[in-house]
């Protein structure tokens, strides 16, 4: 991530929303997915206004000591590369097990034809694929941290 860029992306961003946060707002930076091409499509979609949820593995939070996502917490999304393209909120946040996670989550993501069907089955191969990095397999009822956002500014 090229952290002078994000600095003054969120600048930007406050300058032209004040109403929305200052200088002084926290908020977190990353990209989508786990490559290039996942990025690309997913940060495309937010800017669209396609996209205003994503779905992560809680696992993944507990190996990397990472904070989980709370509601009202300012994003700074990049690509890949960590170039800033979009601010988003945290509007709701839940951790329930992936079987759980509701059909109408499916359509919020916005990938694919928006279908449950099609959610389920890009999520487990991602989450599959994610998880070998630590060497451990999926399972349907590992819990997941369903976060929905709003879109708040696109370059």
């Amino acid at each position: 991530m090229n952290e002078d860029l994000v600095k003054n992306f969120w600048h930007k961003f406050v300058q032209e929303n004040p109403q929305l946060a200052d200088e002084n707002t926290p908020y977190t930076s990353w990209a989508f997915g786990l490559n290039e091409e996942q990025a690309r499509e997913l940060l495309d979609l937010v800017k669209s206004g396609d996209k205003t949820a994503t779905c992560s593995l809680y696992r993944m939070y507990e190996v990397e000591d990472a904070p989980l996502p709370t509601e009202g917490e300012f994003n700074v999304i990049t690509d890949w590369d960590g170039n800033p393209e979009a601010v988003t909120r945290t509007t709701d946040l839940d951790i329930i097990p992936f079987l759980a996670v509701p059909e109408d989550f499916a359509e919020k993501e916005g990938e694919g034809d928006k279908s449950y069907e099609y959610w389920h089955d890009a999520h487990v191969e991602f989450f599959t694929e994610e998880l070998k990095s630590i060497n451990e397999e999926f399972e349907d009822d590992l819990p997941v941290v369903c976060e929905q956002f709003e879109l708040l500014y696109k370059e």
